[in-house]
């Protein structure tokens, strides 16, 4: 799963040319893919999240399922973190110096077949494990980063069903829950 250095290098700098391209811009447009590594064409998904030395989260958004080129994928989800997040107000020409862009290139979703909660914490591996929980039209994600600030297992899942939409407490013999790990690059 590991990236070269030309991938990385190449995937941080066309993130941070589509939030330059997006100032102004109505939308994400075209990716450029000129110059672009092999491997960095390769269906994979991603999530691009950016942050501020100042104020921390600026911007998150990305995709679960490799539907396109990795770099279509940073390229598009670097935009929408930076215009597009719901929880923010676009970046601003002013602030793109101080973002701090960091992508989560996921490994392929990998059903975790659990019989109960705690069969699941017990299933989990803290500081690695990215999660996705959904059950009936409710569905959320949790990076293996946010076990930063959650590192016990039961405070994850109860915040990620609260992210959901779901009551902390919830369990349902139907929920489906998917792992993933990620590799990082940052700049």
């Amino acid at each position: 799963m590991s990236l070269t250095t030309e991938s990385r290098d190449f995937l941080i700098a066309l993130a941070r040319r589509a939030i330059r391209r997006g100032l102004g811009a109505a939308e994400a447009g075209a990716p450029e893919l000129a110059g672009c590594p092999v491997e960095a064409l390769a269906h994979r998904a991603c999530f691009v999240t950016l942050t501020t030395p100042a104020n921390g989260l600026r911007g998150c958004r990305g995709s679960l399922e490799a539907r396109r080129a990795l770099a279509a994928d940073v390229w598009h989800n670097a935009w929408a973190s930076a215009f597009d997040d719901p929880r923010f107000t676009p970046v601003t020409a002013r602030q793109l110096d101080e973002l701090e862009v960091e992508i989560s290139v996921l490994s392929a979703l990998e059903a975790v077949t659990v019989a109960s909660e705690e069969e699941l914490r017990r299933a989990l591996v803290p500081g690695c494990d990215g999660l996705v929980l959904a059950w009936r039209g409710h569905r959320a994600t949790f990076l293996p980063k946010v076990w930063d600030m959650l590192p016990d297992p039961r405070e994850f899942l109860a915040q990620l069903k609260l992210k959901a939409g779901l009551p902390a407490a919830f369990w349902a013999g139907d929920v489906q829950i998917f792992r993933y790990q990620v590799e990082s690059l940052t700049a």
